[in-house]
């Protein structure tokens, strides 16, 4: 079938998550579709906000902050935590927090997986902020690690696509990274 220009929109699938901070002395989160793992030792995460809105705030001045992945049994607070700025509305009371060694970044109790961590980088772009994190804590809940890795399946992540702004869950296993391709390797 012959490619057709569809312009710059967006067409890759994105994890959603909750950004967690604390602004103001209060915990707040944020719903984000622009989080990606950029760095392998140390472990590092990457976020992509809008320079409008409010939870950039609260990391660049604890220089901390949290990733939390929900389940899809969290969309509506999670969609409402996007949906709401926590300059006007007091998230603090959506879920249950919990912190680790950082003291600083709120984590989600209901989330099935979180992580811990502390701004090192931000990146200015035309219309976003680029937040760069150390991941100094991962924390996941006993039921959706199995054999001592995460399954994928039980913690039930969400993802967003974008033009359309729907969330979908995990779809089937389609085959093992670094493995499907050796027979084309040997060729």
């Amino acid at each position: 079938m012959e490619k057709q220009q569809i312009g710059n929109n967006f067409f890759i699938p994105m994890p959603v998550v909750l950004v967690g901070t604390q602004v103001n002395g209060k915990d707040n989160f944020m719903a984000v579709g622009w989080c990606a793992r950029v760095n392998g030792n140390p472990p590092m995460i990457a976020c992509g906000i809008a320079n409008n809105h409010y939870t950039p705030k609260g990391m660049t001045t604890a220089k901390t902050f949290s990733v939390n992945i929900p389940s899809s049994d969290l969309l509506e607070k999670t969609d409402y935590c996007g949906l709401v700025s926590g300059e006007k509305t007091d998230k603090s009371k959506v879920f249950n927090v919990f912190y680790g060694s950082l003291k600083t970044a709120p984590m989600i109790t209901e989330c099935p997986v979180t992580l811990e961590c502390r701004l090192v980088q931000t990146v200015s772009l035309p219309t976003h902020g680029l937040y760069i994190g150390e991941i100094v804590g991962a924390y996941a809940d006993g039921r959706v690690i199995k054999d001592g890795k995460p399954d994928f399946p039980e913690i039930d992540p969400l993802f967003l696509t974008m033009p359309d702004n729907r969330y979908w869950t995990l779809g089937k296993y389609a085959g093992d990274a670094w493995s499907a391709g050796k027979k084309l390797k040997q060729e």
